[in-house]
């Protein structure tokens, strides 16, 4: 085959406008405009930058070694050669610029107003989420971002990026429809979960614990479901351990849908049929936290979506499934995994704050003292606030008022943190106060609002 000069000559061409196209894509800290209060923490945005400016030298280093070969070796190849070699160039250019939009979509969002530092500060709150006690995650850097839909997602640090590569951070998901208000702490909280369990390695070691589990107890049906559901079935368990009564209820608000989703047959689908799922999301919070507000909701939920008429084999498989549930939830609570050094799950995600009493005590302490609450870890003060609300001691307008003020004044505590420690770092002398989140009363939002409040009061 005789080469063509031609070929070398158009390759060659496009090979230096890949280059040139290349090089003008800027790191995001020269592009990105945002409050400081929004930035991401050093430790995600350095590592994000480090992740694509490796990705990004590795295309160029490949497009000049091509470019060598186009006019050494390669310059009397067959044109169908230099052609292929050209296109496998350019399918690793796109795969550095599809990881590259990737992120930028998750930063760009800290330039919106508002919801740049209530990102921040989702930031902050997932942190502490991850973290167990004895320091048994190490946990990665987090970044939250907005994106359409219902429910949250997680990308998880470590797992295989678009085209190569490991995700150098962990990047969460949240419902715009849940921005800020009623539900955040349990959709956060809940993908938090899913990477606490991969960290833990949760998944496997609870696959195993499972089968174990089934030997001899029947209704095989009922147990391969649970088996097939278990990556969401503990990422409720991390949160119902971290938020309490919160996780049971963001879960509700999300799964109120019409009868035949809530009753739909799951087993293609890694989460839970709806109906099932509120109700062990109950059972687990009974048996972590007992107190009779969990059979309360449970109630409620049949009473909203009574079975009656639901056709009958789906009747029976929920039948089974609601037999077998007891047993999982011990299963769960007493289960040993490897990482967890013979602790029992149960004991490394129960926490004493988070019972109903110590919560509604926290509440009435905070009334007298709001500065406490912002203080607070925020696994707790959204464990407070979930509470309070199932009490029936907060209306939806003051959560979220409350919500908004907490997540605002987390990013801005972090913020600062990090300047100080930056400060510190160059000796040179700072000097910052705690910012007064709290001075503002609570707008009514409306006449009904302030009825309802009224109302409350009265009764």
């Amino acid at each position: 085959m005789t080469a063509h000069p031609s070929a070398t000559s158009l390759l060659e061409q496009e090979t230096r406008a890949l280059l040139a196209r290349l090089a003008l894509v800027k790191p995001f800290v020269l592009q990105e405009t945002a409050v400081a209060a929004a930035t991401l923490s050093p430790a995600a945005l350095s590592g994000i930058e480090e992740y694509l400016l490796a990705g990004r030298r590795e295309v160029g280093l490949r497009a000049w070694a091509y470019l060598r070969w186009l006019h050494g070796p390669g310059a009397n190849a067959p044109a169908a050669e230099q052609q292929r070699r050209f296109w496998t160039l350019r399918i690793a250019f796109q795969n550095s610029l599809s990881q590259f939009d990737l992120f930028s979509e998750v930063i760009t969002q800290r330039s919106e107003s508002d919801n740049g530092v209530l990102l921040s500060g989702l930031d902050v709150a997932a942190a502490e989420a991850l973290r167990v006690p004895g320091g048994l995650v190490d946990g990665p850097p987090v970044v939250c971002a907005l994106h359409r839909g219902l429910g949250g997602a997680i990308r998880r640090v470590r797992t295989r990026m678009p085209g190569g590569g490991e995700n150098p951070v962990a990047i969460i998901r949240i419902p715009r429809e849940r921005i800020v208000g009623y539900g955040i702490a349990s959709s956060l909280v809940h993908e938090v979960g899913h990477q606490g369990a991969a960290l833990l390695g949760l998944v496997g070691s609870l696959r195993a614990d499972l089968r174990r589990t089934r030997r001899g107890r029947g209704r095989p049906a009922a147990w391969d479901r649970w088996d097939r559901w278990i990556s969401e079935i503990v990422a409720d368990y991390w949160s119902i351990g971290r938020i309490g009564i919160g996780s049971t209820l963001g879960l509700i608000a999300l799964v109120s849908l019409p009868p035949p989703f809530v009753f739909r047959p799951s087993d293609d689908d890694p989460h839970p049929t709806p109906w099932v799922r509120v109700l062990l999301s109950c059972a687990i919070g009974d048996r972590l936290y007992p107190d009779p507000q969990w059979r309360r909701l449970a109630a409620v939920w049949r009473a909203m979506y009574p079975i009656e008429g639901v056709p009958l084999p789906l009747t029976a498989a929920i039948a089974d499934l609601e037999a077998t549930m007891p047993a999982l939830v011990t299963m769960l609570v007493s289960h040993q995994p490897p990482t967890l050094d013979g602790r029992q799950l149960g004991a490394v995600l129960r926490n004493p704050e988070v019972r109903p009493d110590a919560l509604l005590r926290h509440f009435r302490a905070w009334q007298s003292d709001p500065g406490r609450m912002a203080s607070a870890p925020p696994t707790l003060a959204f464990a407070v606030i979930g509470q309070a609300r199932a009490n029936g001691l907060l209306t939806p307008e003051r959560e979220a008022w409350i919500l908004r003020r907490l997540i605002t004044g987390w990013a801005v505590t972090s913020t600062l943190a990090t300047a100080r420690n930056a400060a510190r770092r160059a000796d040179v002398p700072m000097v910052v106060g705690q910012p007064a989140i709290w001075a503002d009363p609570p707008p009514v939002t409306d006449h009904l609002s302030l009825a309802i409040d009224r109302r409350k009061h009265h009764d």
